[in-house]
């Protein structure tokens, strides 16, 4: 038999994850170095479906700039692994409302991917920013039942740090969205 190849092996392959500076959006010699906006940490605990953590998971974000662009030059992709502790971490620049169907408008938000062990795909959520007044007007969260928005909601912690707690599957499960 051969050796597997990454097409027919799950992954995530944790050499991807071997560059801890792209967890830092803003990072001095990285491409967003003096971007404007309101500099945030975006952070969490991955847990699994009987509530252990995830301590070798890869996370990544995706995100618009702080007026709500894609296009404008802000490379908002970064990328970390979770600790020992599960725990991941961005540092980064809290996104602004972005475009929606129609003429419509998404409440800031930013894209979370996870990859790990026992997943056969990744899932994707997102981090709402709780508190922020568009929240009742965004068509995705709309979509989800008001018992399970929470699970989709950044606390924030103090000034410029948020949290987002992230269940895989069990009791209190975080929702996730199709690709």
């Amino acid at each position: 038999m051969t050796d597997a190849t990454a097409s027919q092996t799950a992954g995530p392959f944790w050499h991807m994850i071997d560059f801890p500076e792209w967890a830092d959006l803003l990072r001095a010699d990285g491409p967003n170095a003096g971007a404007a906006g309101e500099r945030i940490i975006l952070t969490g605990r991955i847990t699994d479906g009987d509530g252990a953590v995830v301590p070798d998971a890869m996370v990544e974000i995706w995100q618009a700039d702080a007026d709500g662009r894609y296009d404008s030059g802000f490379h908002g992709f970064g990328r970390c692994a979770t600790d020992g502790d599960g725990v991941y971490r961005f540092v980064t620049l809290k996104p602004g409302a972005v475009p929606g169907p129609g003429n419509g408008t998404q409440a800031p938000h930013i894209v979370i991917a996870i990859f790990a062990r026992g997943l056969m795909a990744g899932v994707m959520t997102r981090a709402y920013f709780s508190g922020d007044a568009r929240l009742g007007d965004d068509p995705v969260l709309a979509l989800v039942p008001q018992a399970r928005r929470a699970t989709l909601l950044a606390r924030q912690q103090k000034s410029g740090l948020w949290r987002l707690d992230i269940r895989l599957q069990g009791e209190g499960e975080t929702v996730f969205l199709a690709a």
